[in-house]
């Protein structure tokens, strides 16, 4: 079994917290709270870094300095859950993969597609109308640069999960992302909800209003695919239809 950090990303509404609550479930892995500050950190080794090469210190030792610092809170947390490994599920690192794994050579990175057109309705709904109009621009980007990244990547490195597929057949899903995790399988990490994750009650609280208009008590239900059907109104079909359509073909959503 292994003990690489996993780098569980993609475009914001598209099942990543569901993904970190079944990967937190595990009995060797905790998934904590998003992160978001590395990207902050990139700037070290990034625009930032003619000005702080004058310390004397060179870019390795930056590298270094960031991967004890950051790999350090999380692997105290897990030791904390008396867990073995740690993963890390912040969205926004889909577009700086190629940092990640250099910060952290032997990463394993999760990403996490859904449909653009109800990642669409999902903004808005989440985030306000404005939101989801920037999202036709936003999706396709996470998507492009992510995956290119991967493509750099070897296969035991990066791993795509479709949402659809996700909520259509739990477990066979989830058994392929054990799989290429190098975990064995646990029937419970589908059953997120009876074990105790450090969320906020908001997301606790959405998430039951969720299935509440589902009328489901499963954690994982298929309900939200193809909202656009109905949601997405006249003006965002077609800005999807301008900017979102060749990634959609690419990526084989009809």
């Amino acid at each position: 079994m292994s003990d690489a950090p996993i780098f569980l990303v993609g475009c914001q509404r598209s099942g990543t917290t569901m993904l970190r609550l079944v990967l937190d479930s595990h009995s060797r892995i905790s998934c904590g709270p998003e992160t978001r500050f590395l990207t902050d950190m990139e700037r070290i080794v990034g625009r930032d870094w003619e000005r702080l090469a004058r310390f004397g210190f060179p870019r390795e030792d930056w590298l270094r300095r960031i991967r004890d610092f950051f790999g350090g809170v999380h692997s105290d947390y897990a030791d904390g859950r008396g867990k073995a490994r740690w993963a890390d599920k912040t969205p926004l690192y889909a577009l700086v993969i190629p940092f990640v794994t250099e910060v952290f050579p032997d990463a394993q990175i999760v990403h996490v597609i859904r449909d653009g057109r109800d990642v669409v309705v999902s903004h808005r709904k989440r985030f306000g109308y404005w939101s989801a109009v920037k999202c036709v621009v936003k999706w396709p980007r996470y998507i492009r640069v992510a995956r290119a990244a991967g493509r750099a990547l070897p296969p035991e490195r990066y791993h795509e999960l479709r949402y659809e597929e996700a909520v259509r057949e739990p477990e066979k899903t989830m058994r392929a992302l054990f799989e290429f995790l190098g975990e064995p399988w646990e029937p419970g990490v589908l059953d997120y909800g009876d074990k105790d994750h450090d969320v906020a009650e908001k997301y606790t609280t959405e998430a039951e209003k969720r299935r509440a208009a589902a009328r489901t008590d499963a954690q994982i239900y298929g309900s939200r695919v193809g909202t656009y059907r109905r949601e997405l109104d006249p003006f965002l079909r077609l800005l999807v239809w301008v900017f979102s359509r060749s990634t959609l073909r690419e990526l084989g959503y009809r």
